[in-house]
């Protein structure tokens, strides 16, 4: 399909859903508000939430979660405080009147699910049971973001620290990060880059680019969350360091890695790497790796 074909086809959707699920009508599942303010208290639920983290889940600007929440503190349904007396933390938390009015939207947004299924056939609602899980799969990996960060960023130390602990995990003798032979220095500019993938602010994914003087660049420490594997992110962040590599002048890069990551061979032969002989004395590498790259077709955004 075309681009725009693809463009339209996911047009006439968004409006076939929002039409079904009523998101365009002011007073949704009949309750006197707008969806924007239904999904709000939705999401704060029975055990409350941080401000800042329901901002971050519902990607909302801030003063425009300010005003919803006003509006729901103003009809008796939430309360805005702070965390155990820690004025830094915001905190949103149902009333009385707040409980008993999630308990209303969650028996009547059952009743929407039904009234959509209830007219198809056992097969058909299957299929679009599934249909929907797949949907969601892949507007979740549409949301992740990846952008380069500081090694010593907040959330690139959060995936470093994860990407340490499953190769810790997975690895007979344990994993020690210091004797896998890579500086922080050499991941920022103009030395390499560290990226960094984001979903709804939290960090599910990294890969380093090494820039080496007179040697292949190497790609280093990639890693993808649990949660949000088989959506294609390894294969993304591999194809952003490779372009990152040609936009900096490289011909080829090169990674080693462990016998026992079997996805990541098989992601790293798939993607077009050639097995080659040891290029380093890294103690956890069993598997060495190079592709050559195309400068032209890779060109810096």
């Amino acid at each position: 399909m075309s681009q725009e074909q693809l463009v339209a086809a996911v047009r006439h959707f968004n409006r076939s859903v929002t039409q079904r699920v009523g998101a365009l009508d002011d007073t949704y599942l009949t309750r006197g508000r707008p969806l924007a303010q239904a999904r709000l208290l939705w999401e704060i639920g029975p055990a409350g939430a941080e401000v800042a983290t329901l901002r971050t889940r519902l990607n909302l600007d801030a003063g425009y979660l300010s005003r919803l929440l006003r509006v729901l503190e103003g009809d008796g349904l939430v309360l805005v405080g702070s965390a155990d007396g820690d004025g830094r933390v915001r905190t949103a938390r149902l009333t009385a009147a707040g409980r008993a009015e999630w308990d209303v939207l969650d028996r009547m947004s059952d009743e929407l699910a039904w009234s959509i299924l209830e007219p198809l056939s056992d097969s058909q609602r299957a299929r679009l049971a599934g249909a929907m899980a797949e949907v969601e799969r892949l507007l979740m990996a549409s949301l992740v973001d990846l952008q380069p960060r500081h090694p010593g960023d907040p959330a690139a130390r959060a995936c470093l620290r994860a990407y340490a602990r499953e190769l810790d995990r997975r690895f007979g003798g344990g994993f020690d990060p210091a004797r896998s032979g890579v500086d922080e220095e050499a991941l920022v500019p103009p030395h390499g880059v560290f990226l960094v993938a984001a979903l709804s602010g939290e960090p599910v994914g990294c890969g380093a680019l090494w820039l080496h003087l007179d040697e292949p660049a190497e790609i280093k420490r990639v890693w993808v969350s649990e949660s949000v594997r088989g959506l294609g992110l390894g294969r993304r962040i591999m194809a952003e360091l490779e372009r990152r590599a040609a936009a900096a002048g490289a011909d080829t890069v090169r990674l080693d890695t462990n016998r026992t990551l079997t996805e990541a061979i098989g992601l790293y032969r798939a993607t077009g790497y050639h097995e080659i002989p040891a290029y380093n004395d890294n103690p956890y590498a069993h598997h060495w790796f190079a592709k050559p790259l195309d400068p032209a077709a890779a060109p810096p955004r």
